[in-house]
């Protein structure tokens, strides 16, 4: 077994769940309804909303009931395909005037730019769309990341806390699952992949890390650079530093 690629998680992991929280969440809460009103006759907004309408069981026609669903669901953070489409649309528009860029934790962005130049292949799996993934690495502090993935994947093969969504991204891949390690910081997701075969490392960031943290037996790392020793350890190189992953 040797590691040939890293399948990053975003929130918690490359990003903190703040940005998220308390940046993305609100801005598209305040303007998904203009958009789903001012746009209603684009394509992929249409076809977004069919599937709102086919979910929820309501009329088509009953636009307004449609973006009272949406809003509920963004309340219940629910991890529904349309909803990320919807939302990965309101994102673009304020990244495009500048309304904010994406926190990335600077540990994230210099060990993905070195793996990147070692050779390993490097992925995202996200809940968001992929549409906002690459808004996100896009236009985040660190500049534009995208260049350094080699693809992105969201819920549209599976739900992250199913094996199967694993077992699909390791066949896409065309990558035996031992050579692909998952980074995240949520259990329930590292037990699914683990299950399909992948390695594993829970990030533990400490202003992201729940209380009382959860027991698991994953490799665990606070930041990217102690990632960085299991992924040297993986490859067969040099020995993990005393404060590496465990």
């Amino acid at each position: 077994m040797t590691l040939r690629a890293i399948l990053t998680d975003i929130e918690g992991t490359t990003s903190s769940i703040d940005f998220v929280k308390n940046v993305l969440f609100p801005y598209a809460a305040a303007e998904l309804g203009n958009l789903v009103r001012q746009h209603r006759s684009r394509e992929d907004v249409g076809r977004a909303l069919d599937e709102v309408a086919h979910q929820a069981g309501l009329p088509r026609e009953d636009e307004e009931g449609l973006i009272q669903q949406l809003l509920q669901w963004m309340a219940e953070d629910s991890k529904i395909t349309p909803l990320k489409t919807l939302q990965g649309m309101v994102w673009e528009a304020g990244y495009h005037r500048g309304d904010y860029r994406a926190h990335l934790y600077e540990d994230a962005a210099t060990r993905l730019r070195q793996w990147h130049r070692d050779g390993l292949e490097l992925y995202v799996y996200s809940s968001g769309s992929v549409q906002a993934q690459r808004l996100f690495f896009g236009h985040s502090q660190a500049g534009d990341l995208t260049p350094l993935f080699g693809g992105w994947f969201d819920t549209t093969i599976g739900p992250k806390r199913r094996a199967d969504s694993y077992r699909a991204i390791v066949q896409a891949l065309g990558r035996s699952a031992d050579e692909l390690l998952f980074l995240s910081d949520c259990i329930e997701e590292l037990d699914a992949a683990r299950e399909a075969g992948l390695l594993t490392c829970w990030l533990q960031r400490p202003a992201d890390l729940p209380d009382p943290a959860p027991r698991t037996d994953h490799p665990r790392a606070r930041d990217f650079h102690q990632v960085d020793d299991l992924v040297a350890r993986l490859r067969g190189g040099r020995p993990p530093h005393p404060s590496g992953a465990q």
